[in-house]
């Protein structure tokens, strides 16, 4: 399935931000070592498998960069390829290259390896599952849309992209509403009446506490795997079932034989390695 990227306009922003931060002063090096007439080409290559994520941000870096540099992509993004494949090759003036090598492999590694880590989530899920790994709002700031996106690429899907996007009943909350029931009822007569009211629960009375309140999906936070069969038992179809909390990469086919509906994992955007990229010349 096809993966849309972040909208142009956040990407041009983010990149043009990116490059500020590295170019402003131009490159010394480059312009003290290199002719300015020089021609050259240098191919990204992976050193590891990896799942592809990022190609449309690299275009738009050396767009950004240099109009006579040209990006001539061999994968697609979502692609799985193998240790020294080529994802790209980018050819014209070399100091214009070399000015956008370093922003352009930050963010392919990064959105590399989430969409890497991402898979690697999705494929522990028992053959023919319907349960969905999702990520959460735990993505680094201002790089929320691309590290989203990375984890579609990756096959997962994703949560409420902001706070504004849904109704999500947390902890504190729980705590500042004076209860379980007083939150969902609160949250229940102010949402929109397209809104689905989502409650995380931290024990089995809570969770009987949000259903009988008539939450639509329940969030069973930091529930071992027994307490989940219970939690599943208790529920019967009443509502959508999440986990969420220390889920590893171990878990997520006892979790998905289990027959919950999501597995939230922050970690797909808070904790996953970058990729081993390179940009050789050739």
């Amino acid at each position: 399935m096809q993966v849309s990227p972040p909208a142009p306009t956040i990407l041009t922003e983010t990149v043009r931000r990116a490059l500020s931060e590295d170019i402003d002063r131009g490159d010394l090096t480059s312009e003290a070592c290199i002719e300015p007439s020089t021609i050259g080409t240098a191919a990204l290559s992976a050193r590891e498998r990896v799942i592809v994520c990022g190609l449309p941000i690299l275009e738009e870096v050396y767009a950004q960069i240099d109009l006579l540099v040209d990006v001539e992509n061999h994968v697609q993004d979502g692609d799985q390829i193998e240790a020294g494949m080529t994802l790209a090759t980018i050819s014209g003036p070399a100091i214009s290259i070399l000015l956008g090598e370093r922003v352009a492999l930050n963010f392919m590694q990064r959105l590399t390896g989430v969409s890497t880590m991402t898979r690697r989530f999705v494929d522990a899920l028992p053959d023919g599952s319907p349960t969905r790994v999702a990520d959460t709002r735990k993505t680094t700031p201002g790089l929320r849309a691309f590290e989203r996106y990375a984890v579609r690429c990756g096959g997962g899907h994703n949560h409420r992209q902001d706070l504004g996007a849904a109704v999500l009943i947390k902890d504190n909350h729980i705590a500042a509403a004076g209860g379980v029931s007083r939150a969902i009822q609160r949250a229940r007569a102010y949402a929109p009446h397209t809104c689905r009211i989502e409650c995380e629960v931290d024990t089995r009375e809570q969770l009987e506490e949000a259903l009988s309140a008539g939450a639509d999906i329940v969030m069973l936070d930091n529930f071992d795997d027994a307490q989940v069969r219970d939690a599943l038992s208790l529920v019967d179809g009443k509502a959508l079932v999440e986990v969420s909390g220390g889920v590893t990469l171990e878990r997520v086919a006892r979790l998905g034989a289990l027959g919950v509906d999501v597995i939230s994992v922050g970690a797909l955007t808070h904790s996953s390695p970058s990729s081993d990229l390179g940009l050789d010349w050739t």
